[in-house]
């Protein structure tokens, strides 16, 4: 049959080996537009209409459409990976907010990261936060229908009044009640609170996790996070009437209130429930709270409790570290480039990395120019401000954030790519996201004697590109 209109569907990006989709003869480039007669929206239908026991795919490939079925276990994945989780338009954001991060954003980086959306999918498949305030009908009925649980939603403030006047949107509707509605459907939500000092916080924010804290479970978590303040931002929010900076007096005085609501929720639901970004405890200057404080880490990727893993992470990574034997008088160097804010609690964790292995190490706090320097977190570091950072080191090799990559690990914030600057450098680069990681880096000898191959492809959220290491040509003291 010929294709005679514009293709719609999902473009596969990938298909696992061996999997049905393999087998039935799926390749990357194809279109799958319908199942079982259904038209696709998204990767959330596909993957919810693929949950039957007989599938029915239409396939476009170049002018050609064809159908395939076969027989599959309900709950048996089908092996495609799709370019993008949405086959349509996204829907975008309808407000306004004057802290938003995005209208802050310079000229000249990627150009998908201008988009502003607020898409309740992206919420499911990504983890991407969401106001709620352009739900339709048919959202509903889908929500219902596809049990889309959990949902990640950005509330900012309870109060009404509050809640508009933060998102620069005057019909946003009563989030209580949406979340109230999502409970009655049985979809749990993770919430959280971008805190603008002088604005949502105080009485705003105790209102604010008391009325969320009281919906648990459907409340699942409440996050409080800072306000991001890029350049640009800095000047826009400067003009908002009370809105005051994130010192550390201010942050103490946010870890002892956050706190107080913790004690009350463990006693009420058993979890502390409402969680503080890291920023407000490093910027404080107190301890962080017990890895049993996180729970699961449902907030990981929020920046709640990222510091408190990597600590834990090295307590386990360093028990694989033996008695080192006598050392050599040369032994191989490292720069960490990293962010402002973690780079004292890296540079503890190296120091001791250093004197177990006799690996040279070195923390570089790089100054963030592309947003400013408030903006002081690693993922946020653009790819020439690391380059700028690593021409300044003679260290043998580079270890640098695997957040500072986008999705396909490929390229920074400003476009530069992971291998221009591996080209530029002339030595060893490595992304990394944990002291684990950076362990088996140093079990292989070879490293600091040849480049990274950086491979990109589907599904590499998270992911570093570490060897498969020989045991004979680990490191003895490893």
């Amino acid at each position: 049959m010929t294709v005679t209109t514009d293709t719609t569907g999902g473009l596969v990006e990938a298909v696992a080996p061996g999997s049905i989709a393999d087998e039935i003869g799926l390749e990357p480039g194809d279109y799958i537009t319908h199942v079982n007669g259904r038209e696709l929206r998204d990767a959330i239908d596909f993957r919810y209409l693929t949950a039957e026991e007989s599938v029915e795919l239409t396939v476009v490939r170049g002018d050609e459409q064809e159908v395939v079925a076969f027989d599959k276990h309900p709950d048996e994945d089908i092996g495609v990976s799709f370019a993008r989780a949405t086959f349509d338009r996204v829907t975008t954001c309808n407000n306004k907010c004057f802290f938003c991060f995005l209208k802050g954003l310079p000229k000249g980086l990627r150009k998908p990261l201008y988009l502003k959306d607020d898409d309740y999918r992206l919420s499911f498949a990504h983890g991407n936060f969401v106001t709620l305030t352009n739900l339709t009908d048919d959202d509903w009925a889908r929500l219902e229908e596809q049990h889309l649980s959990p949902m990640r939603v950005s509330v900012h403030a309870t109060d009404l009044e509050l809640r508009r006047k933060l998102l620069g949107n005057p019909t946003a509707p009563e989030i209580l009640a949406q979340l109230d509605r999502l409970g009655e459907m049985g979809i749990r939500a993770h919430t959280q609170v971008v805190l603008c000092p002088g604005v949502n916080d105080g009485a705003a924010l105790d209102q604010t996790i008391e009325e969320l804290g009281a919906r648990y479970p459907t409340v699942q978590t409440i996050s409080v996070v800072p306000v991001g303040a890029s350049l640009q931002a800095e000047e826009r929010m400067s003009a908002v009437e009370g809105m005051d900076a994130c010192d550390p007096p201010y942050a103490r005085a946010i870890v002892g209130q956050v706190k107080a609501h913790q004690k009350n929720f463990r006693e009420r639901w058993g979890e502390d429930i409402v969680y503080l970004s890291d920023e407000y405890y490093l910027t404080a200057g107190v301890p962080l709270p017990p890895a049993r404080h996180y729970g699961d880490y449902e907030q990981f990727e929020n920046g709640i409790g990222m510091t408190r893993w990597l600590v834990e992470d090295w307590k386990k990574a360093k028990k694989r570290l033996l008695p080192s034997p006598p050392r050599p008088v040369s032994r191989p160097s490292i720069a960490i480039l990293t962010g402002t804010l973690i780079a004292p609690v890296l540079s503890g964790l190296f120091a001791e990395l250093s004197e177990l292995t006799g690996v040279r190490t070195q923390v570089t706090a790089v100054t963030n120019t592309l947003f400013g320097s408030r903006i002081n977190c690693s993922g946020l570091l653009g790819g020439a401000d690391l380059l700028a950072a690593a021409r300044a080191t003679d260290a043998d090799a580079i270890l640098i954030s695997r957040y500072s990559l986008d999705w396909s690990g490929t390229r920074f914030l400003d476009d530069v790519t992971a291998e221009d600057l591996q080209r530029e450098l002339g030595k060893p680069v490595a992304f990394v996201t944990s002291m684990s990681e950076v362990v088996e880096l140093l079990q292989d000898r070879l490293w600091f004697s040849r480049p990274l191959t950086i491979g990109a492809g589907p599904n590499q959220a998270g992911k570093s590109w570490i060897y498969q290491v020989d045991p004979a040509d680990a490191l003895e003291v490893v």
